[in-house]
């Protein structure tokens, strides 16, 4: 008989109990800041019409689709990212839905990507979008919640050496820049996926790229020049005074500066984003740091998205903030918890006499709100407080015949006092 292969699937992963506790604090805390928002969680099917990701052509993404036919020659793919579907469900609303509306899900994408530390073929994605507001008041308040849950999480985000780096940019900037240059469209969404990997391929190579489209050397490297402008002041000195992305970035800065988070906020233009439905306000979280090299999140504004569907046009803007970097940057921090199992009581009848009235107890305990195990082994009772403890229980309830005869069950705490009592069995419904 030939051995299965024990490993998951290239990329992926599995979640063994003490790691979904881990996944459970994360989500936890997410869905926290969520609800401190106002934001409703909702979510979509993981599998969706492959069309939903490649009628924007050009996007990396189309070519990172886990992507197939079903047995009816329908062409499927797993969502790489949650946005589309979002604005499906947004669509198919139409008119019912009240706007402003604020939406927040958690949920699993796969892309076909080159993996690396923080990087893998699947991964859960904290997703908040704000639909139906055309103000950079939106924007602002994602970032103050990606601030907050950091905060919750344990990083230092203070005003002395923050853990972290908002940097924003805004495509309207660069959209009118190159239009100057004669670049709009689909050019201009092209040129965007090119310069969105500057950072990883060089000057040199995307000057290339961009040569591909037949820009011309000089309009490459006044686009070059362009991205490595950072601060307020440098972006004003290179663009009008009436970009409408510099008029943003200014309002922007302004309502950071209301909640707190101004501080970690680098205007940087050279934050693109690669995704083509992009219009204004994007932005990258980074480990200030600099020991991961890549976001920790991205977001930013796509008020086009719905007419490319065929819907009305409607602002929207989001954000999505995936679990693998933050788990990495928590741990290399020593911030990453180890969650207990949530057990209360541990019930510990010694032989199978005693198994209808451990069970009796446990039925007892649990319908008072209480995480209960009942250990029915058999083992020695050394290696059951052993368990009980390793597993974070406070109470180890011992029945033995003696004390089932006696009516009585031994009850341990757990822990450095480890007190000891007889307590009687109707205390516990038994």
């Amino acid at each position: 008989m030939t051995t299965i292969d024990l490993q998951p699937v290239k990329g992926v992963r599995d979640f063994h109990p003490e790691d979904m506790r881990v996944r459970t604090w994360l989500f936890g805390l997410w869905r926290e800041v969520a609800r401190r928002y106002g934001f409703e969680e909702y979510d979509a099917c993981v599998l969706e019409s492959e069309e939903l990701y490649t009628r924007k052509a050009g996007d990396e993404i189309t070519k990172q689709l886990y992507n197939f036919a079903t047995k009816g020659e329908d062409r499927v793919a797993l969502r790489p990212e949650m946005t589309p579907s979002l604005a499906r469900l947004v669509l198919g609303k139409g008119a019912a839905l009240a706007l402003p509306a604020r939406w927040f899900a958690i949920p699993q994408c796969f892309r076909y990507e080159n993996m690396q530390r923080g990087r893998k073929r699947e991964h859960f994605q904290w997703n908040m979008d704000i639909i139906g507001l055309a103000s950079v008041a939106a924007e602002a308040e994602l970032m103050a919640a990606q601030v907050d849950f950091l905060r919750l999480a344990g990083l230092d985000v203070g005003t002395a050496k923050p853990d972290v780096v908002l940097r924003v940019s805004n495509r309207q900037v660069i959209q009118h820049f190159l239009a100057g240059l004669g670049i709009e469209g689909d050019s201009f969404a092209a040129v965007c996926v090119i310069i969105d990997k500057r950072d990883k391929i060089g000057d040199e190579a995307t000057a290339v790229e961009l040569a591909k489209l037949g820009l011309t050397a000089e309009s490459s490297a006044a686009i070059i020049s362009l991205l490595d402008t950072t601060g307020l002041d440098q972006v004003a000195a290179k663009v009008p005074a009436d970009n409408p992305g510099l008029l943003a970035l200014r309002e922007l800065l302004a309502l950071a500066e209301a909640s707190g988070i101004a501080h970690l906020v680098k205007i940087d233009l050279s934050v693109i984003r690669g995704l083509s439905y992009y219009t204004g306000t994007v932005w990258e979280l980074f480990d200030a740091s600099g020991s991961l090299p890549r976001a920790i999140a991205g977001g930013g504004r796509y008020d086009k998205l719905m007419e490319t569907f065929g819907g009305p046009p409607t602002p929207m803007v989001g954000f999505g903030f995936g679990d693998v970097v933050i788990v990495e940057i928590l741990k290399e921090r020593g911030l990453l918890p180890t969650p207990p199992r949530g057990i209360d009581d541990v019930v510990y009848p010694m032989a199978a006499a005693e198994f209808p009235v451990a069970t009796r107890i446990a039925a007892f305990l649990r319908a008072q709100g209480r995480g209960v195990a009942v250990d029915y082994s058999g083992r020695r009772f050394k290696h059951v407080i052993g368990r009980a403890e390793a597993d974070g229980a406070k109470r180890l309830l011992v029945l033995g015949g003696d004390e089932v005869k006696a009516g009585v069950v031994t009850v341990r705490t757990l822990g450095p006092e480890k007190v000891e009592e007889k307590v009687p069995l109707a205390t516990f419904g038994a």
